[in-house]
């Protein structure tokens, strides 16, 4: 399959973003990801799971037989109902759950309401993340720094912690890291300062759930093209985004959703602890 190179038209919006706003529109999967029932019966929570890799990995879980909860932020509801739209045509359930993760007490709701709605809870995708960029240390206030630490690593934490509760053998939590994480972004100095912990946390994890059964992976994209790249990065950037890759071009969320899948899926009942590289060749040690 052909996807887009750069140069891009330069564009900007907005955090969060929406996918309808974006040139050229990325894909999703809408209509080429083909389900074979690996997730048949599971139950699967996806923050984040309404535009970009998010909303990949749904349509891939719910075409694999899996039932949702799709947690998104209030302002991104045209996103949040072509997503729902999406899943229920797949033939699975769709709970979408308007909210902002890093509040503690919707955290709660998000795990109960789950448990609740589908009847049970196998796998937690933390996938929801804020990016913003910092030409200069001196741009960077305290307040930004807590908050993208507040919903990038605290979020993913607590929701680990909740959702653990309600896993039994074989559960699975998937986070959405970066090659950031290893190879950061000067100007993302808060969000790859994320992502390393993210990174951190999911080798801890897997060792700490490993006798549980529960498995704990971790996907570290490379540049992926999502409403966060108009949203997150200056125009001049975005014009060029994906173009220092060894393939010349930015990942689309179409290419992620496999990754997400076979983490989700009992036939990687032995792994854990893996941080997956999906980059397009660029090389992160």
């Amino acid at each position: 399959m052909t996807y887009p190179t750069p140069p891009f038209p330069r564009q900007s919006q907005s955090f969060p973003g929406n996918t309808s706003g974006m040139d050229p529109k990325p894909d999703h999967g809408e209509t080429s990801y083909r389900g074979s029932g690996r997730l048949a019966g599971k139950k699967a929570i996806i923050t984040g799971g309404d535009s970009g890799i998010g909303l990949a990995v749904a349509i891939a879980f719910a075409r694999e037989g899996a039932d949702l909860v799709i947690v998104h932020l209030p302002a991104e509801t045209e996103d949040a109902a072509a997503c729902r739209t999406l899943i229920e045509e797949a033939g699975r359930r769709a709970v979408m759950m308007p909210g902002d993760v890093s509040d503690a007490g919707f955290r709660k709701q998000i795990v109960e309401r789950a448990v609740a709605e589908l009847g049970g809870l196998d796998v937690l995708v933390n996938n929801a993340a804020y990016q913003k960029p910092y030409p200069s240390i001196e741009e960077i206030t305290l307040e930004e720094w807590e908050k993208t630490f507040a919903v990038n690593v605290h979020a993913y934490f607590h929701l680990t912690q909740l959702a653990v509760a309600h896993m039994g053998q074989g559960g699975s939590i998937i986070n959405t890291a970066s090659i950031n994480s290893k190879d950061p972004t000067p100007m993302l100095l808060p969000y790859a300062a994320t992502k390393g912990a993210i990174a951190n946390m999911t080798l801890g994890l897997a060792g700490l759930l490993g006798e549980r059964g529960i498995r704990v992976n971790a996907v570290l994209p490379g540049p992926i093209w999502t409403p966060f790249i108009p949203a997150g990065m200056p125009p001049e950037a975005v014009e060029t985004f994906g173009a220092k890759t060894p393939m010349g071009r930015p990942g689309q969320p179409a290419e992620l959703a496999s990754a997400y899948v076979m983490l989700a899926s009992d036939e990687s009942s032995y792994t854990s602890g893996a941080l997956l590289t999906v980059a397009g060749g660029q090389a992160v040690l």
